[in-house]
């Protein structure tokens, strides 16, 4: 059946198994202290215009969210999230077992406000009370969004500004930034962000990779001790090659750009797709997700024909499905979907 769940349900641009293949039989030392590992940092940092910056791989989204969030909290505080932000809703409260709170912000498409969140630490220190309080110790942002948006570059300049007046981090969530970096009309590039935050992480599982992301701390201003903190939190892979090979392949001769491309052109003929079957859409999306809404019986209908995923009950009878492509969606794929949608809307 013809797959537009998610953009990890296949498993990696054939690039990335030639270089897995063509290296598997080279020793190399453990625990990301390969060559290919060095050589991934070497060019992502070239990516990202810092040669100071750390890099650091670590295995999936949300052991990267864990790992990176704990380790960069005192006990005492939480995170500023989007309330509809994949550490608010969708990791299971892995951050809340880490001893930390996801405090959680009314989205605005998908989306933190530098005006809401200022709002909030503006109450919080206001509070006679705070130190009775979880304190806000970093703001949470995810590009794209949960829902598939993205910042502008003025909102990320303003939520950096921000979190630079409290002095707290302001940490990204890429697991799909190859897509949000293609994405057409798009101002923010990932010079930008290592400039803006201080800390995120490029994503690879949903971007091409069999599994891995690549966690970025600008500036040199990785946490002390994190190689031993990820160790603690069964998040340190042994054979680190694995990672170190694949994102040294994503970040040679311009791959992740044209995985990011090559999804977002299908998004586009997704979207045109969609439209002229009457779909009527539940969010906007310039990214790789698009959101529509069926009547339960056509989503039924559809579902016999075309794999998406479930999003949310709009109301007894009608319900959200997102379809997502990726850098394996090809032209046949979107003709079946426009077959399907014919044979059932």
């Amino acid at each position: 059946m013809i797959s537009f769940e998610n953009d990890y349900s296949t498993g990696a641009h054939p690039r990335i198994l030639e270089a897995l293949a063509a290296t598997n039989f080279e020793p190399v030392s453990g625990y990301g202290t390969d060559r290919f590992c060095a050589s991934a940092a070497e060019r992502i940092r070239a990516a990202c215009d810092d040669p100071a910056a750390d890099v650091f791989f670590l295995v999936g989204g949300t052991q990267t969210n864990a790992v990176v969030i704990s380790s960069l909290l005192a006990g005492y505080e939480g995170v500023i999230a989007a309330d509809t932000g994949h550490i608010a809703a969708h990791e299971a409260g892995a951050i809340e077992a880490t001893g930390h709170k996801v405090i959680a912000l009314p989205e605005c498409d998908g989306k933190l406000r530098a005006a809401d969140v200022a709002a909030y630490l503006d109450t919080f220190y206001g509070d006679a009370s705070h130190d009775h309080m979880v304190f806000p110790g970093m703001v949470f942002i995810a590009h794209p969004s949960e829902l598939g948006s993205l910042y502008s570059l003025t909102e990320l300049e303003e939520l950096s500004a921000l979190c630079h007046r409290y002095e707290i981090p302001l940490y990204l969530d890429g697991a799909r930034l190859a897509y949000g970096l293609a994405a057409r009309n798009t101002d923010v590039a990932l010079a930008d962000i290592a400039r803006l935050c201080d800390a995120f992480y490029i994503g690879g599982t949903k971007c091409g990779a069999l599994c891995g992301e690549a966690v970025v701390f600008p500036r040199g201003a990785m946490p002390a001790h994190f190689l031993t903190h990820a160790k603690q939190h069964g998040a340190l892979l042994a054979k680190g090659r694995l990672l170190g090979v694949q994102f040294d392949t994503l970040f040679a001769d311009g791959l992740y750009g044209e995985v990011g491309r090559t999804a977002i052109d299908a998004a586009t003929e997704l979207r045109r797709i969609l439209s002229e079957a009457g779909c009527t859409f539940f969010r906007e999306s310039p990214t790789n997700q698009q959101f529509i809404v069926l009547e339960n019986t056509q989503m039924e209908a559809l579902a016999e024909r075309i794999r998406f995923s479930f999003w949310e009950r709009v109301d007894e009878t009608h319900t959200a499905i997102r379809l997502v492509t990726s850098w394996s969606t090809t032209a046949d794929d979107l003709t079946a979907l426009e077959e399907a949608l014919a044979a059932v809307l």
